[in-house]
C-alpha cells in the first residue's frame, strides 16, 4: 500500500531523513519507533504532504505521490492525532463528523454515523452532544479515533497515540487500535516510543535512528535481534550506541 524509497529531508542544511526505504503492505499493522527526535514526525508529514522530500519517493496504492496534490489521496486516509485534537466548540458527535459535514447527508444522518462510530469505541448516545472539555482524556482519545474512521478510511495514521495516558487507559486505547484495524482491514502506520502499543498493535516494526531506517521486521523478531540499537532502544538502557544527550 505504502513504498518509500530513499527519502530524503533537511531543514536549514541540517539532515533529518537521510535515504528512508519502508514498506508497508496492505492490511498490515506497521510501528515505526525510534527516540524522541523529529524523524518519525517528519516522515509522517512527507508521507502526508505536509512536508516535500529533498530527494526520494512516496508511493501510496502504486501511484507516486511525492510531488503531487495530496487532496484527493487524503480522503482516503484517517488521522489520530497525539492530542486527539478536537474542537472544542463543537460537541462529540460534530467533531466525529467534520470532515463528512459536506458529503451531502443529511445532519440527522451524520449524527447516526457519529454515534455508530463512537460505539466502535466503546462509547455510548450520552457522550455525543458534549463538548470535549467534559470529557477525560482517554474518553477524548476515543472520540480521536471514532474521527479517524468516520470516513471508512484505507490507510490510518496514529501519533504517539497513549501520550498522557495512563497504563490502564493506554491499554484500552492500544486493545481498540488492534481491533479496528482487524476490524476495517486498514492499512495502519502508528509511530510511538512506547513498547506496550508496539506489543499491543504491530504486525512489523521499523526502527528509525539518526534518519534512516535501522531494522524493519516482524514483532516476534524484535527481541531476538542482534542490532545494539534496537537493544538499548527496548530496553531503555542508558548504555549504548544511542546517545543520552541529545
Amino acid at each position: 500500500m505504502i513504498r518509500i524509497t530513499d527519502l530524503h529531508k533537511s531543514f536549514d542544511n541540517n539532515p533529518v531523513l537521510r535515504g528512508v526505504n519502508l514498506d508497508v503492505a496492505t492490511g498490515q499493522s506497521l510501528v515505526i519507533i525510534g527516540g524522541s527526535g523529529t524523524d518519525k514526525s517528519v516522515l509522517f508529514k512527507c508521507i502526508l504532504g505536509l512536508e516535500t522530500p529533498d530527494r526520494g519517493a512516496i508511493h501510496v496504492n502504486g501511484h507516486d505521490v511525492t510531488h503531487t496534490d495530496r487532496a484527493p489521496l487524503l480522503r482516503t486516509f484517517g488521522m489520530l492525532f497525539q492530542g486527539a485534537a478536537l474542537f472544542d466548540g463543537l460537541p462529540v458527535w460534530k467533531n466525529v463528523i467534520f470532515r463528512l459535514a459536506r458529503s451531502g447527508l443529511s445532519k440527522h444522518a451524520l449524527r447516526d454515523l457519529a454515534i455508530a462510530k463512537l460505539r466502535q469505541v466503546g462509547l455510548g448516545v450520552d457522550v455525543a452532544d458534549k463538548l470535549p472539555a467534559a470529557l477525560s482524556g482517554g474518553m477524548q482519545k476515543r472520540v480521536g479515533l471514532a474521527r479517524a474512521i468516520a470516513a471508512d478510511p484505507k490507510i490510518i495514521f496514529f501519533d504517539e497515540p497513549t501520550t498522557g495516558l495512563d497504563p490502564i487507559m493506554a491499554g484500552v486505547i492500544n486493545g481498540l487500535i488492534r481491533h479496528i484495524v482487524d476490524e476495517t482491514q486498514a492499512t495502519a502506520i502508528t509511530i510511538t516510543h512506547d513498547m506496550t502499543t508496539v506489543d499491543a498493535v504491530a504486525d512489523r516494526v521499523a526502527k528509525l535512528h539518526d534518519g534512516v531506517v535501522q531494522w524493519h521486521g516482524d514483532t516476534v523478531d524484535l527481541r531476538h535481534s542482534n542490532d545494539p540499537y534496537l537493544s538499548q532502544f527496548i530496553s531503555g538502557n542508558p548504555s549504548g550506541p544511542i546517545p543520552t544527550l541529545r
